[in-house]
């Protein structure tokens, strides 16, 4: 049975080294600088995000995803942001971080940003966690490297890497358009000496995101927020369908419908402090898996932590002559 569900896991590593998706996570209308440099500030406000997934829980190298995410509104015209991410499934790991600046425009009701990021992405593989069908591996009984992809002994890449993005934003509405990995790097690294030589290479495909959403006012307590994320490499398509119901702007429930992959169930709060200028968030959310891994799932967990302060720009002080006093 162990050997079944490693040879699983392994095929669904596979798949997602081909598909070169980033990582998801359920509670992505908290979490849209990581796929949109334009968002960045378009809140006016500094504002921190952290993000925890732990998915297909019980299942042998299942996927381990880490996010922190920071931006500030209010400088240079824009504003800035920074992104730091962890994904981790079975022996290989990837690690990206990027700054980004979005330019931003008043356009109608609304603010339109225009965003650009860049920083670096590394992909490493520990080949000694490998597991083959037949139970060998690098400390067992094979001494020969019989896939020359996997660095047995371990190996680490790491490049530039760049993205773009449109977003637009109103009291009540949102839309968004990015597209990131832009280059389209190849990471590669080869090494070892004769039964042990390997040649590692990982292709950053391009992403292509779209996002939207709006929020409907019930009545003076209740909040509907119906959104949607869409991504794409080109090969493979990805939509999140999302409604969020919000109570006195405080505590939030809500669900999704990822297609042919999990419904999501979240909930969460949202505490005003320092007469509103502050906000303090925490929400967490439950995958019920859909496709055939729920036989050999418990669910998927994720957590996100969340800060936002507000700067009241300070009131203009005015001066007045009068001719009577001089």
């Amino acid at each position: 049975m162990k050997k079944t569900l490693t040879t699983i896991a392994l095929s669904i590593t596979g798949l997602v080294a081909f598909a070169q998706q980033d990582a998801q996570f359920s509670m992505n209308m908290f979490n849209r600088l990581a796929v949109n440099p334009g968002y960045a500030g378009t809140n006016k406000a500094l504002c921190a995000t952290l993000l925890y997934r732990q998915q297909w829980t019980s299942f042998p190298g299942a996927p381990k995803t880490g996010l922190l995410s920071v931006d500030y509104g209010q400088i240079a015209h824009g504003g800035i942001g920074l992104t730091v991410d962890q994904d981790q499934l079975g022996f290989e790991k990837t690690l990206k971080a990027k700054l980004a600046y979005s330019f931003h425009l008043a356009v109608g009701p609304g603010i339109l940003g225009i965003g650009l990021d860049a920083g670096m992405i590394q992909k490493s593989i520990d080949g000694t966690k490998w597991l083959a069908p037949d139970g060998s591996n690098s400390q067992g009984t094979g001494t020969a490297n019989t896939d020359q992809a996997i660095p047995w002994g371990g190996a680490a890449a790491t490049t530039y890497d760049v993205g773009f993005g449109l977003y637009y934003t109103t009291s009540k509405f949102y839309v968004g358009l990015s597209s990131l990995h832009l280059p389209e790097q190849t990471l590669s690294k080869s090494g070892g000496a004769a039964s042990l030589a390997y040649n590692f290479d990982y292709k950053v495909a391009r992403h292509y995101y779209v996002m939207a959403g709006y929020t409907f006012d019930l009545n003076e307590q209740f909040k509907l927020t119906p959104g949607v994320l869409a991504k794409s490499d080109a090969s493979s398509t990805q939509v999140d369908i999302n409604m969020l119901l919000k109570w006195n702007n405080m505590v939030f429930v809500g669900a999704s419908y990822r297609l042919t992959d999990a419904i999501p169930v979240m909930a969460g709060l949202e505490w005003p402090m320092k007469n509103q200028k502050s906000t303090l968030k925490f929400g967490y959310s439950y995958d019920l898996t859909l496709s055939a891994i729920k036989n050999h799932s418990s669910g998927t967990h994720e957590i996100m932590l969340g800060f936002c302060q507000k700067f009241a720009k300070p009131d203009k002080k005015q001066g007045h002559m009068n001719v009577r006093f001089l």
